[in-house]
């Protein structure tokens, strides 16, 4: 019984060093495998106890932050898209507004067209010496009188032609009714008789429609009287007092922007008045040169046709477009065919000649707009705010051009300003815009330092605004 135990122990004792090995053999295998590395720590390894092989475990990836597993594309649309959802937005609402108030919003921007006319004028009588009061006065009235002339001629010459006009027209049907019966269409009498027959049906049925647009233009005409009035106070408060009301606008802008727009408003202003003086002297030479070659054709009413061709030149393209038709038309049914031809070459060579000599030369390029732009900007004025708006749509236009170029140039010499003020050998700081994004040369010794918040020599400064704005 006494050799049980000690067998025991040597069993205990062969199957305790056969495990050291077995453990020996494991650490040479992984270095074998896993090449030198730091060395191990001296703790001994605990012998492995009879029991089950533990099971093999799969090892489950973490998930992803959802931001980063969308694509980088559809981040970048997603961000633009809610941030155009908001502009959409933001122009939405400011377009029901300006339909709540079209008709103040219409008087304001027409008194401001009309203080770019009048302005330089009051500039010249104030470096004569006159003062602001009497300088406004004089030339508001002036303008005024002017623009009602204007308006008070053209009136009388219709009502003074009206009836030889009538007379002239029923002439210039019949003609036109016996052309088509001798001309290669085969019109027949019968079909001339059910074409006037279904003029007069229609006539008959709207009368109604007719008598209700007869009684809106009551109101037509009162709104037209307010907007008028709207206009004249507005032009003659611009005008005297345009450069104050420009300051106090200045303060509604945020300190941050303040300086850029500063320089942006005395831009966009004489944008505008270059392109109202401009359009003015183009519509001037449209409409002598066209009443000329209208008024040698025998075309009655030349003169009140040039007015109307004066006054249609502010709508570009489309303005030119209706005045000339107008024109034709009028020669067509009192001159007959020829005449109308004749009235038509005058009225393109004279458009033609505008177009492409006189707009370049007296417009420059500081209001030289795309013609896409042009024709989808009267197009989209006139939808929302009817011929005001087509009046407006283009000097808008160009007064935006000017003062998008001139902020995105301030913020350019911004960032060379910021970038020169930066000492040597010093680099921006990261998630600073690229043109900051750059180590600072070190200064030349015989430049001048500027000091912070100044303007170096070389940009200039800011000009002042104009005296009427």
């Amino acid at each position: 019984m006494s050799r049980v135990p000690q067998w025991l122990g040597r069993l205990g004792a062969g199957l305790s060093e056969m495990g050291e090995r077995l453990d020996e053999r494991r650490a040479e295998v992984e270095q074998e495998h896993t090449g030198p590395g730091p060395e191990r720590s001296a703790e001994p390894v605990p012998a492995a106890g009879p029991g089950p092989e533990p099971e093999h475990v799969t090892v489950v990836p973490a998930r992803p932050d959802p931001a980063q597993a969308v694509p980088w594309g559809v981040r970048v649309a997603a961000e633009a898209g809610w941030r155009v959802l908001v502009l959409a937005g933001t122009v939405w609402v400011l377009m029901k507004v300006i339909s709540a108030v079209q008709l103040v919003v219409l008087a304001f921007v027409a008194a401001l067209l009309i203080t770019a006319l009048l302005q330089p004028t009051v500039a010249r009588l104030r470096r004569y010496g006159l003062p602001r009061g009497p300088a406004t006065a004089l030339t508001a009235i002036l303008g005024f009188v002017i623009m009602g002339l204007i308006g008070w001629f053209v009136t009388w010459q219709v009502m003074e032609n009206i009836d030889n006009l009538s007379n002239q027209i029923q002439a210039g049907i019949d003609d036109l009714r016996k052309w088509l019966l001798n001309s290669p269409f085969h019109v027949t009498d019968k079909q001339i008789n059910q074409i006037a027959k279904s003029l007069r049906d229609a006539i008959g049925a709207n009368t109604d429609q007719i008598t209700s647009a007869g009684l809106e233009g009551v109101t037509v005409i009162v709104e037209a009287l307010t907007g008028i009035l709207l206009t004249m106070f507005s032009t003659l408060f611009l005008l005297y007092d345009g450069r104050r009301i420009w300051e106090w606008t200045l303060k509604l802008v945020p300190a941050a922007a303040r300086p850029g727009v500063a320089g942006a408003g005395p831009r966009a202003w004489r944008t505008l008045t270059a392109y109202v003086r401009g359009t003015v002297i183009v519509a001037m030479i449209d409409a002598i040169f066209i009443g000329l070659g209208i008024y040698f054709l025998n075309v009655p009413m030349a003169v009140p046709l040039a007015v109307f061709i004066f006054l249609f030149a502010f709508i570009p393209l489309v303005g030119a477009v209706v005045s000339g038709a107008l024109a034709v038309v009028v020669a067509l049914v009192t001159q007959g065919v020829f005449t109308a031809v004749m009235t038509l070459v005058v009225v393109l060579a004279v458009q033609q000649i505008e177009g492409h000599i006189l707009q370049p030369f007296i417009l420059g390029r500081a209001v030289r707009v795309h013609p896409l732009a042009v024709v989808l900007s009267v197009a989209a004025g006139g939808l929302v705010a009817g011929i005001g708006g087509a009046v407006v749509a283009v000097p808008l236009v160009a007064v935006t051009n000017t003062v998008v170029g001139y902020l995105r140039q301030y913020a350019r010499e911004a960032a060379l300003r910021q970038t020169q003020r930066q000492p040597a050998g010093a680099t921006a700081v990261a998630g600073t815009p690229a043109a900051l994004a750059v180590t600072a040369a070190p200064a030349e010794p015989s430049a001048p330092a500027v000091p912070p918040g100044t303007t170096p020599p070389s940009t200039g400064t800011l000009p002042p605004a104009p005296e009427g704005t």
